[in-house]
């Protein structure tokens, strides 16, 4: 514990510190040489049309398509729209449900895409989150083409707004 510096204060009755996760990083960074000022920060919000928000977040509904209900078809498809978007995947996980529909998540180094799919309903619903240069207006095409959807709602959300 001898990383955790000075800052720490006991909050349990056995003598037992608690550190804030901060305050742990920035005792960790400290004892690493790691001086804050000199580290270049950079800047994952966007900058477009005159705002500064965090990022774009896509509510993608799919009607009336193909392979909702076929999980190779899914993440396959999700692979190819995150490369089309130029984000980093860090952790893909789908779950079937019984008797039929899926659920799942693509966790992206620039934020996620989700899905929950109706196959009952010929429906599936997509969320899409990107913040930096990743662009999720780019898997909109991807997802056209691999489940031929009749119709596709799409709105956008701009998470974030500072300016």
């Amino acid at each position: 514990m001898d990383h955790l510096g000075d800052n720490a204060t006991p909050c349990f009755g056995d003598g037992r510190t608690a550190f804030s996760r901060v305050e742990m990083l920035k005792n960790i960074r400290k004892n690493d040489g790691i001086d804050d000022a000199d580290e270049v920060r950079v800047d994952y919000f966007v900058h477009k049309d005159g705002l500064t928000f965090a990022g774009t977040h896509l509510i993608v509904d799919l009607w009336q398509g193909e392979g909702f209900n076929d999980p190779d078809l899914i993440e396959s498809t999700l692979r190819r729209s995150i490369d089309a978007a130029g984000a980093t995947l860090l952790h893909f996980h789908i779950h079937a449900f019984e008797p039929d529909g899926l659920s799942g998540v693509a966790v992206l180094a620039e934020s996620h895409i989700s899905f929950h799919s109706w196959p009952e309903r010929d429906f599936m619903a997509l969320d899409i989150f990107m913040c930096g240069k990743a662009d999720p207006y780019r898997a909109i095409p991807v997802l056209k083409e691999a489940f031929k959807p009749g119709t596709v709602q799409v709105n956008e959300i701009k998470r974030g707004i500072v300016s």
